[in-house]
């Protein structure tokens, strides 16, 4: 049996609606084990909205006779006041603790895989928490200092070189190190975790025309397309000039691409695999994934939430779970 530890989210967006949403689509108590990390409170006003077709318990400590239960298990964090559709001091460090004990389940090995709806970044702010995000504060728990942020479809996969980082600092953050560091995690995981034998990767230019040789940026000439031609042997290619590189289709006839800023992959990745997308963390210890979207605080509380991005996550998180104990 596969255990799955999931998170809440923040809890004044869709975090609780889409857990529950997908959990009565998922949950087969014959092949998996569920663990929610959430606000006791709040999981019941959810229950109250959408109606559980599963049978769950709330306990406040893991036993063992939860690990081997049937029911999912909802693991409470403690009580925690809603402000709908807003993000609050409360729900940032609701988040967080969420986050948190949902990780040192999985490394304690209570669970195989974690699997984390939307935080915001605003309301960890406002909980005086500096982490920018889920990828950041996972790898400094599991104590790697260049995680890689995938996404997933089965429509295109791609890596970013940098994460959350503003435009103006761009320059100094893509090196050779986090080229090279990223072509290298992206391809080990497609190995690795996707089973991809011979994985045939593409990698963006930072600038428009990617620096057309220099007359308009140098980063391709003397980062990019040096640490791709260290990659001997591997079927790494570019540096692609980014918007013909889509235009053109061209993801098509590659198993990932590599691009140097968050928008730069993730507006056409978004375009193309917006509800089914999911968010992998490479180069952890541990599995985690999550959807490709965000805390949607206009539309939470209201039952309007899709929860194909979190099944589709949980998908991703079943496959790599059971690629990883053929290894």
């Amino acid at each position: 049996m596969k255990k799955f530890a999931f998170t809440c989210g923040d809890i004044n967006g869709i975090g609780p609606e889409i857990s529950i949403k997908a959990f009565n689509k998922l949950y087969s108590p014959s092949k998996n084990k569920f663990f929610l990390y959430i606000p006791a409170n709040i999981f019941e006003y959810a229950v109250k909205q959408i109606k559980p077709l599963f049978k769950y318990e709330i306990v406040r400590q893991l036993s063992e006779e939860n690990l081997i239960s049937k029911r999912i298990t909802i693991v409470d964090i403690g009580n925690a006041n809603r402000a709908i559709g807003k993000p609050s001091k409360i729900s940032g460090d609701t988040s967080f603790k969420s986050v948190r004990m949902a990780f040192e389940s999985v490394i304690r090995g209570n669970a195989d895989a974690l699997i984390t709806s939307p935080i915001s970044k605003e309301a960890l702010s406002k909980a005086g928490i500096k982490f920018p995000g889920h990828t950041e504060m996972l790898a400094q728990w599991s104590r790697v200092k260049k995680p890689v942020m995938m996404f997933y479809s089965d429509k295109m996969i791609c890596s970013l070189v940098t994460i959350h980082e503003p435009v103006k600092y761009l320059p100094e953050l893509i090196n050779k190190r986090n080229v090279y560091l990223t072509i290298k995690i992206t391809l080990e995981t497609l190995t690795n975790d996707f089973r991809i034998p011979k994985p045939k990767i593409a990698v963006l230019g930072l600038n428009p025309h990617a620096g057309e040789k220099g007359r308009i940026g140098m980063e391709e000439t003397i980062i990019i397309k040096p640490v791709i031609d260290s990659f001997k042997n591997k079927l790494i290619e570019g540096p692609f000039v980014p918007d013909a590189f889509f235009g053109n289709k061209l993801y098509k006839n590659y198993n990932a691409v590599i691009g140097m800023y968050h928008d730069q992959v993730l507006i056409p990745f978004k375009m193309l695999s917006f509800s089914k997308g999911v968010n992998y963390t490479a180069g952890l210890n541990i599995i985690r994934t999550s959807p490709d979207h965000g805390t949607a605080f206009d539309i939470a509380w209201k039952n309007r939430a899709n929860p194909c991005s979190l099944i589709e996550a949980f998908k991703l998180a079943s496959k790599i779970v059971d690629k990883r104990k053929i290894i």
